[in-house]
């Protein structure tokens, strides 16, 4: 399938190029150039989330370099199916996306991608993934790409602005992977990498990659767990299955959007935004207006420009119908504390701050009287944010085993002021 950007200005491409280049000549944001339409009976026998994934996403590659090469991506990508648990009360769910080698949802999209561009041809020079992270992304990243022969990754954090755990996994692979803390917030980081992966210059003399959710290699394999979860529910229940998802860079919540267009039972999907009030704003019938991100408890999530708000805008170019479309919440960090300490007590379930954004909205609507059957989205495991979880809850939250072992491992970043002339020479003396 060719895919386009959605500035109009650049040449289509096929989706494994657009994959490979991340983001388009013009600055723009790849796109299929179509959308398949799936029933739920077109899924009959797929029962597993790699399955499942590798059928939703056939249409997208039909044709392509990457066809033969999908089913073993999809087998190793979805080797992992995330638990729809119940959560507390009656037609409440919880998905959990956090049981990858990273305890984050992004290791599924990060997986993916690493797949796709390990099947494609390599070039003589090895190819430098770029990707700004608030959090959870650049390690997802790293443990995809680590000790792939052909490959770098250059992650680009914001100092001081993800929990101890989060910057001791971006730290710790070494080899191929090089952790920048960069002086600035998350949106700078974003510029950054948005920046030299646009210099078309600097690419010819260092090739580069993407690995953000600009990426259709990372936005893509991100419906897979929606339609499978929806799926899963339906074959239960009969019923569509609502979504709650947390959001930042909105590739996730994009991800369940982009599910329910293509025909799976999926019902709404909220967006839980945490202080950043980018979305729940424009939502709320104003103008979309960037600003600088401000530190939160769920910072993962701190971006004050969210990038995939371009393909949203663009799939939805009449504001009143996208604003029927989707709806957006905010949550303070005072209602992610008392989300976190609430949800334990109430529904017996230990969550994130992130999580705690979703629960919180989900609380919200169903003391408004929402009816039908909800998933709150878990993004990622508790146990990453010591610093917010335990004090609150007065527990100590044991690290899944791969999370502990990473935790093991000696960590170092290098310190980076917020300057593309800095980043392009850290990337061409790597």
């Amino acid at each position: 399938m060719k895919t386009y950007s959605t500035r109009g200005r650049a040449p289509q491409v096929s989706i494994s190029e657009a994959i490979a280049a991340g983001l388009a000549p013009d600055g723009g944001l790849y796109l299929p150039e179509s959308w398949p339409r799936f029933s739920t009976a077109d899924f009959d026998g797929a029962d597993t989330l790699a399955d499942v994934g590798q059928r939703l996403l056939q249409p997208f590659f039909a044709g392509d370099t990457l066809e033969a090469a999908l089913p073993a991506i999809c087998a190793d990508a979805f080797a992992i199916a995330p638990p729809l648990v119940e959560f507390g009360k009656p037609g409440d769910f919880l998905l959990e996306l956090f049981h990858g080698p990273t305890a984050a949802f992004k290791d599924y999209g990060a997986a993916f991608l690493a797949g796709c561009l390990a099947a494609l041809p390599q070039g003589d020079k090895p190819l430098t993934i770029v990707v700004a992270t608030s959090g959870d992304t650049g390690a997802a990243v790293a443990a995809a790409f680590h000790g792939r022969p052909g490959f770098r990754v250059a992650i680009l954090y914001p100092d001081g602005r993800v929990s101890s755990r989060q910057a001791h996994q971006l730290g710790c692979f070494g080899d191929n992977v090089q952790a920048y803390k960069v002086d600035g917030s998350f949106d700078d980081c974003q510029r950054l990498a948005k920046a030299v992966l646009a210099d078309a210059d600097f690419r010819s003399e260092v090739p580069l990659g993407s690995a953000n959710s600009i990426s259709l290699g990372r936005l893509l394999p991100q419906a897979a767990y929606y339609a499978h979860a929806a799926l899963k529910h339906w074959r239960a229940s009969g019923h569509a299955l609502n979504f709650v998802v947390p959001t930042g860079n909105l590739g996730n919540g994009l991800a369940c959007l982009l599910a329910k267009r293509m025909g799976l039972p999926i019902g709404e999907v909220v967006l839980a935004s945490n202080a950043n009030t980018v979305l729940p704003d424009f939502f709320a019938g104003g103008d979309y207006a960037p600003r600088p991100s401000i530190a939160t408890l769920a910072n993962a999530m701190d971006v004050g420009a969210p990038s995939n708000f371009e393909r949203l805008q663009f799939l939805y170019p009449d504001a009143s119908e996208l604003r029927r479309t989707l709806r957006a919440e905010a949550v303070s960090d005072a209602q992610i504390r008392a989300a976190i300490v609430r949800v334990r007590d109430e529904r017996g379930h230990v969550i994130c701050p992130h999580t705690a954004c979703a629960a919180e909205v989900l609380d919200r609507l169903r003391a408004c009287g929402e009816p039908g059957d909800w998933a709150a989205v878990a993004t990622a495991h508790p146990a990453k944010f010591p610093e917010v979880v335990e004090p609150l809850l007065g527990e100590a939250i044991v690290p899944p085993p791969a999370l502990a072992a990473m935790l093991q491992r000696p960590s170092h970043a290098q310190g980076l002021a917020n300057d593309v002339a800095l980043l392009k020479e850290c990337l061409r003396n790597a």
